[in-house]
């Protein structure tokens, strides 16, 4: 599950700077999911240690009585424009001292590597399916992580527009195991009715 909308009336990258709490809409979009997830046969539960992450798993956590592990594995990747506002206008990229960070999308030169991403949140995956085996386990984590790991998983390239990433606030990326191995991934947006209309628009593309 990738968090609910956050407080950041600034408009700046946040990525792994604490104290960025959910908003008023991002609490009610936790309250929706755990409402979607309430009949699911969950036993596990993890988040990312960031705020956001772990407020959004608040009514979940609830819902089945449990308490989640937190696991840096599933936190949101690092950016090194963290803090700054990302945009041409007033945002970092009007500064030229910036644009060498720009240099290589495919690894990317701005932050941590795509293949680093995979690596983690593959093996943070495979410790939850472990301990929930037979039943279900849900982490709460941040949309690049969740977008990188099911782009490796459905064999796409890892650079991409994130413009297209379908992986709005407060939704779900379910994969399916039989077994050791992943057989199929699913999508689903509980809060959809709740996106501010820039994000319910934004996606275009297939997965």
């Amino acid at each position: 599950m990738r968090h609910g909308e956050v407080h950041n009336p600034t408009g700046v990258l946040y990525g792994r700077i604490p104290d960025f709490h959910l908003s008023e809409l991002g609490r009610k979009m936790a309250d929706r999911v755990a409402e979607h997830v309430a009949g699911r046969d969950v036993v596990h539960l993890v988040s990312s240690p960031l705020e956001r992450a772990q407020e959004t798993m608040e009514p979940i956590a609830r819902t089945f009585g449990l308490t989640p592990d937190l696991d840096e594995r599933v936190i949101e990747a690092a950016n090194l424009f963290e803090g700054r506002k990302f945009g041409v206008g007033d945002g970092a990229l009007k500064n030229p001292g910036t644009w060498w960070l720009l240099r290589n999308p495919v690894k990317p030169s701005w932050g941590e590597p795509y293949q680093q991403i995979v690596r983690r949140m593959r093996d943070a995956i495979e410790t939850a399916r472990q301990k929930a085996a037979g039943h279900e386990a849900l982490i709460v984590s941040h949309q690049l992580p969740i977008w990188t790991i099911r782009s490796a998983v459905e064999n796409r390239r890892l650079w991409h527009d994130p413009r297209r990433r379908q992986c709005s606030l407060a939704s779900l990326t379910t994969f399916t195991f039989h077994g050791e191995s992943i057989v199929s991934v699913g999508y689903a947006e509980p809060a959809k009715d709740l996106l501010p209309v820039k994000d319910a628009k934004k996606f275009v593309g297939g997965a």
